[in-house]
C-alpha cells in the first residue's frame, strides 16, 4: 500500500519535531539547574563578556543602561521550522543602586528551511526609559513593541552612541552551535512566575522586583556584584573622560 504525504502531513510532523526538541530540552534544563545555578551562571556569562577589552560592551553603554538582562544558554532549535526559548534574569537601576534579579523567560520562532540547533548566551541592555517602562509591564516583543538592535562592542564610542539612539534594546550574544547568528524578531520577554515564586518564597510583580521595592533574595549577589562592577567602571571610565 502506497503512502501519500501531503503538505499539511509534513508541517504537522515538523512541528511535532519541534516540539518534542523543545520539550526534552526544557525537561532536561529544569532538571539540571534552578535559579540560583541561573543566577550564578548569568553573573559568569556578564564576566566572560566583560573579560576581552576588543569585544566586551562598551563602557558608554554600560554607564548609561536603564536595565540588563542575562539569558543563559538560550535555546533555538529548527527542523522545517524554528524556535527560541531562554530563562534568564534582569535588574534596572533604582534611586538605591541596582534592584534585585527578577527572573524572565524569552521565546519565539523563525520560519524558513533550517536544520540544526544552537545555544546562545544572550545579553539585553535596556537604554531607554521608554524600554525599561515595557520590560516593567512584564510582557513585550523585541521587534514590535521595542526596538533592538545587535549592541556595539569594544571602546568605539561614536559606534556605541549612533546605535544607541536607534535602539531602546541592544543585544549581545555568544553563540555555540550549527548557526552563525540569532534573530529575536518578534520574541517575547515575560517574568517567569514559577521561578518568582521559588526565588522570593512567594509571587512579587514584575515591576514591583525591578523597581527596587523589594530586597534582593539571598544567593543573588554574584549577578548583583558583576553588574555593579562594570557599571562602575564605565562611570569611573566617564568621569575620567570628561574630568571638567
Amino acid at each position: 500500500m502506497n503512502l501519500r504525504i501531503t503538505s499539511a502531513s509534513k508541517y504537522s510532523l515538523a512541528l511535532t519535531i519541534v516540539a518534542l526538541i523543545f520539550t526534552s530540552q526544557t525537561w532536561a534544563a529544569d532538571n539540571e539547574t534552578d535559579i540560583g545555578k541561573r543566577i550564578d551562571t548569568s553573573a559568569h556569562v556578564l564576566n566572560e563578556i566583560m573579560a576581552t577589552p576588543d569585544k566586551a560592551i562598551p563602557d558608554g553603554i554600560m554607564h548609561e543602561a536603564k536595565c540588563i538582562a542575562v539569558i543563559p544558554s538560550m535555546v533555538k532549535v529548527a527542523f522545517i521550522l524554528g524556535g527560541n526559548h531562554g530563562k534568564g534574569i534582569a535588574t534596572c537601576r533604582t534611586e538605591h543602586g541596582w534592584s534585585a534579579p527578577a527572573p524572565l523567560t524569552i521565546t519565539g520562532g523563525s520560519w524558513g528551511l533550517q536544520l540544526g540547533a544552537q545555544a546562545t548566551d544572550l545579553v539585553l541592555v535596556v537604554m531607554t526609559d521608554q524600554g525599561m517602562e515595557h520590560l516593567l509591564s512584564s510582557h513585550f516583543k523585541l521587534g514590535a513593541d521595542i526596538s533592538a538592535a545587535a549592541g556595539p562592542v569594544g571602546r568605539d564610542a561614536t559606534a556605541a552612541t549612533d546605535i544607541k539612539m536607534r535602539a531602546e534594546v541592544l543585544t549581545y550574544s555568544r553563540t555555540r552551535g550549527l548557526f552563525a547568528g540569532i534573530d529575536l524578531s518578534g520574541a517575547a520577554i515575560s517574568q517567569d512566575k514559577d521561578e518568582t515564586q521559588i526565588l522570593f518564597g512567594q509571587m512579587v510583580p514584575f515591576q514591583d522586583i525591578l523597581r527596587g521595592q523589594v530586597a534582593p533574595p539571598a544567593g543573588s549577589e554574584p549577578f548583583l556584584a558583576a553588574v555593579r562592577r562594570y557599571s562602575m567602571q564605565a562611570k569611573d571610565q566617564a568621569a575620567n573622560s570628561n574630568p571638567n
